[in-house]
């Protein structure tokens, strides 16, 4: 492999996750020893002086407003798309016909129909060398892999349950203006859809098992909320006129999720997801129960993992609070020495650093658009769950 071959990347998008895509893509090559080094190509957008802004803020070296003429660009190799859910299935799957690789940001799509689609251009496209990848990052924050590592090597013995949750509280202004996340037609799904998506990813990552039944309901606490200040502007949405004149559209997602679910082996799980939890911030929360001990992470204190062990005498149990900094945990060997801390742009990093790798080899990386079909199967099925009054509902 010519460890001095550029893979020329062209991000879709630029918001706050083309800004942590940004960040991943220019530093992977320089902490880790990439087989291939990416290069950060060419910046899309739909605002010519915005996307500019951004390109020279972040490093990139073109800047385009049209998406589809970039993934037919021959100097291109991958194509990373961190576009709202509605372009998605579009962008990706044009990009696979292309030949791109696809990085493309979670959930997948804002349907199952575009979810299936993507998933079988991504299997066509994998049998001519061309690999496809879904973006959910956090499995790859070095406490929640050594979890993941924890409980696939016996640690915490027979799983039995699984506790996961993720809480925001940015939506908790009823005053606050509407959004695209806050629209069906862009986002899909509210909450669940946008942080749900990330619980069922790190339950199903780190027991290593896939929800086969959930049963759930959906809310929507605030029903209206204002228009955006400039609708009509570059970039915007269409929601609606300018805020200051009373107006109010409808809130078409949901902003709090609770949904209970069996695993394929027979383990219990229950979430929650909410953007109206006053006083989180960020704070994904995963606890896995076992014969022989429990682990629990938490994004808040993303450094950390807890840990019990069972089967220590009685006066020594209680969680144990391991930092996760050492050479020898998950990734840490490429940053900084032991008891440096890590941030949340790492987790991207880590993203970057594998997708290159994986892309290099030949192999598949994970997670798989397959595997981003599978949840979305999972957030489809809360759903149907939701408008049947809760009746335990099958993922399919």
């Amino acid at each position: 492999m010519d460890v001095e071959k550029p893979l020329r990347v062209a991000l879709i998008g630029h918001g706050f996750m083309g800004a942590a895509h940004s960040q991943a893509w220019r530093v992977a090559g320089r902490f880790f020893d990439l087989p291939l080094q990416p290069r950060m190509a060419l910046l899309v957008g739909r605002d010519p002086r915005r996307t500019e802004a951004a390109a020279r803020k972040w490093g990139w070296e073109e800047t385009s407003t049209d998406w589809e003429e970039a993934v037919q660009r021959q100097d291109i190799d991958v194509v990373d798309i961190v576009t709202p859910g509605a372009s998605h299935a579009q962008i990706a799957i044009a990009a696979l016909q292309a030949g791109k690789h696809v990085l493309c940001e979670k959930p997948l799509a804002n349907t199952v129909q575009e979810a299936q689609a993507m998933a079988d251009a991504a299997a066509r496209a994998a049998a001519h060398g061309t690999r496809a990848m879904v973006g959910f990052t956090y499995r790859r924050l070095p406490a929640a892999t050594h979890a993941r590592d924890l409980v696939a090597a016996g640690a915490i013995g027979t799983v039995r349950q699984v506790r996961a949750v993720y809480l925001q509280d940015w939506l908790v202004d009823a005053e606050a203006p509407l959004t695209w996340r806050l629209d069906r037609e862009q986002a899909g799904s509210g909450v669940l859809g946008d942080l749900g998506a990330h619980a069922v990813d790190l339950a199903q990552y780190v027991t290593g098992q896939q929800l086969t039944e959930v049963s759930g309901t959906l809310e929507t606490l605030v029903a209206t909320r204002p228009l955006p200040a400039a609708a009509s502007a570059p970039g915007s949405t269409g929601l609606g006129a300018a805020a200051g004149t009373g107006e109010r559209g409808p809130v078409t997602v949901d902003d709090a999720a609770y949904f209970s679910g069996r695993f394929s082996d027979g383990l219990l799980g229950s979430f929650e997801a909410s953007r109206m939890a006053t006083g989180r911030k960020n704070a994904l929360r995963l606890e896995v129960s076992g014969s022989l001990g429990a682990v629990h992470f938490d994004l808040e204190d993303l450094n950390f993992l807890d840990f019990y062990d069972y089967t220590a005498p009685p006066a020594r149990q209680g969680f144990t609070r391991i930092m996760v900094t050492e050479p020898v945990h998950p990734y840490v060997s490429a940053w900084w020495p032991a008891g440096h801390s890590l941030g949340y742009e790492h987790g991207f990093v880590h993203q970057a650093k594998d997708f290159v790798e994986a892309i290099a080899a030949g192999t598949q990386p994970t997670p798989s658009f397959a595997d981003g079909f599978q949840i979305q199967q999972v957030l489809d099925a809360v759903s149907r769950s939701s408008g049947k009054s809760s009746v335990w509902t099958p993922v399919q």
